[in-house]
């Protein structure tokens, strides 16, 4: 029996058919629209979203041959899909990448509010989760706020739309309201948040053995499947990677190569104490977790050093690179280039990046070198702010078609890479989701270890990563330097001012 999976990212929508023996068979990507109405807005129309979803799901059921057994749902997290009380929404998805209420999240980060939630929630709050963007609409759209009955996520919306159920999966609640240790939401931290007003917003949050509900009629005939086919409302987008890549037990890692560069690690010991960092994430059985990093530095970095070096694509980068040896020559570049900052593995909305070290004697492939290394530093710092010990670390997502990148994070790390034979992961972490919860196999670890397949290894060089531990200590140390600088290099208005130009 075929089976489908769905992954709605932020750019893209990924649907991907599976056969009897769960190899990809059809897999079609379409985009989707992301507005900037405003500076550092980031929104979605979400009747866009479902229309996408659903022509593409349709386009992968006309192409497979016998009865699909399950349609299973993840999608980028965070942020806040709102509805009326009909399910219909209020306005735009505010997505995770938003950075409207970042003066909120600095005046908590200040007041000692956040370092006393994440003791709690073993999140720490950044400007696109919820209990920012909702405190910002009650400020400053309080009218849209009173029309909204639910905050949904991206993936509760499309499972609401196929489903007509309302809920959220324990992945996507984590974040930033649920005490990590009972996967319960805490009257503690709505009221360190001033926010016991938004608890009714929030709809109870589903895990393993709660994941299924019935295809709707109107949907079906929507996608083109039957009325009451099983849907699986999977753990959202990073967490689903990690299952995807197999990363399933205790202390293994991998990293998502994506607009984001997430790595995360699985562990039976989420212990937040203080002064953390990154998501904690619920993950499949009661006492596993993913401590998660998902960087504002990602994706666009590469794609900003191609149209500063005028290069057409990414691989070019790469090439580029390899023609300076490691550690361009002295060059050290921090890769901060989000106009929201970074989230993971500190929180900074005012982090700015910056080219170290030039000189005369530098020239493309030098900056080249340095962009790729800075990124794989990124990860280094990650995996460290992780505290765990892996042996190995799986990655994916658009940069893993990379190798000469591959080799570089692997010699940064001082890790074997494994890079799954999958095109999509995320998806692929859904099958495995959907095929535990309609009964196909036991386990997820079970799943993995039938269904993932990994196509090549990079081994880290030795004598490389004794070079790049040390690199990574002066990567801190310059960042640590740069930080108080964080005001007046985010706001051209203070410059502006200094030097009495018109700031605008």
């Amino acid at each position: 029996m075929t089976a489908i999976s769905v992954d709605v990212g932020t750019t893209l929508i990924k649907v991907v058919g599976y056969d009897d023996d769960g190899a990809e068979i059809v897999i079609v990507r379409r985009p989707t629209t992301v507005h900037h109405p405003a500076p550092d807005w980031a929104e979605q129309d979400m009747t866009e979203v479902w229309s996408v979803v659903t022509a593409s799901v349709r386009t992968v059921v006309e192409q497979l041959a016998g009865p699909v057994g399950y349609l299973a749902i993840t999608a980028q997290g965070d942020g806040c899909w709102l509805v009326d009380a009909d399910g219909h929404p209020t306005g735009p998805a505010i997505l995770w990448n938003d950075g409207r209420a970042a003066a909120i999240v600095t005046d908590w980060a200040e007041r000692g509010i956040l370092d006393q939630a994440f003791r709690t929630n073993g999140s720490m709050t950044f400007a696109g989760l919820p209990n920012a963007i909702l405190t910002w609409l009650r400020r400053h759209q309080p009218d849209r706020l009173a029309r909204s009955a639910t905050a949904l996520t991206c993936g509760g919306w499309v499972f609401a739309q196929l489903t007509g159920e309302i809920t959220v999966d324990d992945s996507d609640a984590s974040a930033p309201f649920l005490d990590i240790r009972t996967r319960r939401y805490s009257r503690e931290l709505f009221d360190l948040y001033d926010m016991r007003w938004a608890e009714p917003l929030l709809p109870l949050p589903r895990s393993d053995g709660q994941r299924v509900a019935a295809l709707s009629t109107e949907a079906a005939e929507t996608v083109g499947l039957p009325a009451g086919t099983a849907v699986v409302l999977c753990p959202y987008d990073v967490a689903s990677t990690a299952i995807g890549a197999g990363a399933v037990s205790d202390g293994q890692a991998c990293t998502i190569l994506g607009t984001t560069l997430c790595t995360e690690v699985v562990t039976s010991q989420p212990d937040p104490g203080s002064g953390g960092a990154g998501l904690t994430i619920a993950f499949g059985a009661p006492q596993q977790y993913l401590r998660a990093f998902p960087t504002l530095a990602g994706g666009e970095v590469i794609q900003w050093a191609c149209d500063l070096l005028e290069l057409d694509q990414p691989a070019q980068l790469t090439q580029l690179a390899t023609q300076t040896p490691p550690g361009a020559d002295g060059l050290v570049f921090l890769p901060y280039l989000s106009p929201a900052g970074e989230r993971a593995p500190f929180l900074d909305p005012l982090a700015r990046g910056t080219l170290f070290g030039l000189s005369l004697r530098h020239r493309r492939p030098h900056i080249a070198r340095a962009v790729l290394e800075g990124l794989s530093l990124v990860i280094a710092d990650c995996l460290a702010a992780s505290a765990a010990k892996p042996s190995e670390l799986r990655v994916c997502g658009g940069g893993s078609v990379s190798g000469g990148w591959l080799q570089i994070i692997a010699d940064v790390t001082g890790l074997p890479l494994l890079k799954s034979t999958d095109t999509e992961v995320g998806a692929r972490g859904a099958f495995l989701v959907g095929l535990v919860a309609t009964g196909g196999t036991s386990s997820i670890k079970d799943a993995a270890e039938r269904y993932v397949r990994n196509q090549a290894t990079y081994a880290p060089d030795p004598s490389r990563a004794n070079s790049y531990a040390g690199m990574l200590r002066d990567f801190l140390s310059l960042r640590g330097s740069l930080s108080g600088a964080g005001p007046l290099l985010a706001d051209p208005r203070l410059r502006a001012a200094r030097v009495g130009q018109d700031p605008k």
